[in-house]
């Protein structure tokens, strides 16, 4: 038992369905209490605990909550990598690749085909590349449209590559938007930049921030909600 205590602190992980996955644990000052969730890609256990617990208790932890993780672990969708697929995920539907090494580098879409060209083995760097200009675009009309709602000067909009949060705002007034966004469709995308427009008003999920979202978002905000709860993770599943 000792011994094995002493492995998993060098080396925490553990064994999910057949596989060994990491365990992350991090001390957050304000916890009270350990938490424990999988990361989004299946990719590892993150613990959060308090500054005053035992990393030995953390990882004992994770190990009786194995069926949980597992199940946890099913519902994670598998990589789809579009380089050896063909299709690429964008705004709600999947566009068929067409590269050709002799055409341009530079992406263009017409119709459903996004036509590109250059060498393959930087294609995937090149077709997020592309999402993101893509992401980039559409987030800061979505952000001016909002902000002019809401009577407020354009906001500064950055990108974000966070494997948990689709966005969130600074006290400084700068929205950070996950780009996995623009493979979702117009109405998720925009519901998570209307929702942290809302915060330039309100830095809280108060009442008033909630009218405010409702004054804002155009639709049933209810209904982005859920298809980011039921496939939110999909997003994680293209690229890895």
């Amino acid at each position: 038992m000792i011994e094995w205590l002493r492995k998993e602190a060098q080396s925490p992980q553990i064994e999910l369905s057949g596989r060994p996955v990491p365990i992350e644990v991090k001390r957050h000052p304000k916890a009270k209490r350990l938490t424990l969730r999988l990361a989004p890609d299946g990719s590892a256990v993150r613990i959060t605990m308090p500054k005053w617990s035992a990393t030995k208790e953390a990882i004992a932890f994770a190990h009786t909550r194995t069926a949980w993780l597992e199940a946890q672990l099913a519902k994670v969708p598998q990589i789809r990598n579009p380089v050896t697929s063909g299709e690429l995920p964008f705004l709600g539907r999947d566009l068929a690749i067409d590269w050709r090494e002799d055409a341009p580098r530079k992406p263009k879409l017409a119709a459903d085909t996004l036509t590109i060209g250059g060498p393959q083995d930087t294609l995937e760097k090149r077709l997020i590349r592309w999402l993101e200009n893509e992401a980039q675009q559409h987030f800061e009309g979505d952000a001016a449209f909002y902000c002019e709602r809401a009577r407020l000067p354009a906001a500064s909009v950055k990108l974000t590559r966070a494997k948990r949060r689709w966005g969130s705002c600074s006290s400084e007034g700068v929205l950070r938007l996950n780009w996995r966004l623009i493979m979702a469709p117009d109405f998720v995308r925009r519901s998570v930049v209307a929702h942290e427009v809302a915060h330039l008003v309100h830095f809280d999920h108060s009442p008033a921030f909630h009218d405010l979202l409702d004054r804002l978002y155009e639709g049933d905000i209810g209904r982005p909600n859920r298809w980011l709860s039921q496939h939110g993770r999909t997003l994680y599943a293209s690229f890895g």
